[in-house]
């Protein structure tokens, strides 16, 4: 019997809708989208409130802008050629310099020191802990009176101390150093305790076998902290630098309302402890409202911070690059 062959084609598997559903695309769009969502607010609000200034008083600075005139004038860079060649504004540099680096150095050495006093099992550690933020809540104009009244030439404690050891009394407020030096103490009253609580935190996250380790090895409290917590402490101490740096140069409310009386924001009658912002609003506003002359200022500001900044950041990437081999050692060996 001769076999018969089906002619017909063998049945095709049913076809399935390879499409992605619905809910399967709003997925995907939601997790490659959302994102940008999310940071968006934050680069509107910086553009709005913060690029857009920025770009426009670079414009203004490019004129001869009378804040109460009606007709500003292109001038391009005669501002700052003009503003290269002036001495008070130097003058203000070297203070604003100045009282950055006496209080910005005494400051994190402290903070560094009562942040390591405050890791330590002491009783009501959290209400010390608190109390060291104090100081930063309180009102500036409050503490700028109260720092205005230690510091009086007259009547001041301050001078009262330092004649009872037979020192001779100091004109804070007119003398160029002491003034830097008031102002520096004023700040560092204020913000101590506010990185004392930034390096307490990086402490906390210092692995306590560590300590145990060195205490074995018979290494006693200082040899850990100059030996561990300071090295492990190293980007954090970085960050409060930068930050340090950055309000440093910034500084306006404090030396503004340590010198009190009729146009004080020439701070001082000799421009004792006349601060950059404080040259910048003097010409900006009251009493030359030179708009673009004041801009020209805030520009050579920016600069400033932003050399500094930059400098930080290529001190930050190499501690972080020789810091690097031990961390891998150190985990390597823990194994």
């Amino acid at each position: 019997m001769a076999l018969q062959l089906d002619a017909r084609p063998p049945a095709r598997p049913a076809s399935r809708d390879t499409r992605p559903s619905r809910a399967g695309r709003l997925s995907r769009i939601d997790a490659k989208y959302s994102p940008y969502l999310y940071i968006a607010p934050f680069f509107v609000i910086f553009a709005i409130f913060g690029a857009w200034p920025l770009a426009y008083t670079f414009w203004v600075s490019l004129h001869d802008w009378d804040l109460l005139g009606s007709n500003p004038t292109f001038v391009g860079a005669e501002n700052y050629t003009r503003l290269l060649a002036d001495s008070d504004f130097w003058h203000s540099v070297v203070n604003t310099l100045g009282i950055f680096v006496i209080s910005t150095v005494p400051q994190l050495l402290a903070a560094l020191w009562l942040a390591n006093l405050l890791n330590r099992q002491l009783r009501m550690r959290t209400g010390w802990r608190m109390a060291v933020l104090v100081p930063n809540v309180t009102s500036t104009a409050a503490v700028a009176i109260v720092f205005g009244v230690l510091f009086g030439r007259e009547f001041g404690m301050v001078n009262w101390l330092l004649d009872l050891i037979g020192v001779d009394g100091i004109g804070w407020k007119s003398n160029r150093f002491a003034s830097w030096v008031a102002i520096s103490t004023m700040v560092d009253w204020r913000w101590t305790g506010y990185n004392a609580l930034i390096f307490l935190a990086a402490m906390q996250a210092i692995p306590r076998d560590l300590y145990e380790a060195a205490a074995i090895d018979g290494a006693n409290r200082a040899r850990q902290f100059w030996t561990i917590t300071v090295p492990l402490l190293k980007p954090t101490i970085i960050f409060c630098v930068i930050i340090s740096t950055i309000g440093g140069l910034q500084l306006f409310t404090e030396p503004r309302l340590f010198h009190s009386g009729t146009n004080a924001i020439r701070g001082g009658p000799m421009r004792e402890s006349q601060t950059m912002t404080m040259y910048m609003f003097e010409n900006a506003f009251a009493p030359y409202y030179n708009f673009g002359y004041g801009s020209a200022v805030a520009w050579l500001l920016f600069a400033l911070i932003a050399i500094v900044a930059a400098i930080n950041v290529l001190i930050i990437r190499r501690l972080g690059a020789g810091a690097r081999p031990d961390t891998v050692k150190r985990k390597g060996g823990s194994r």
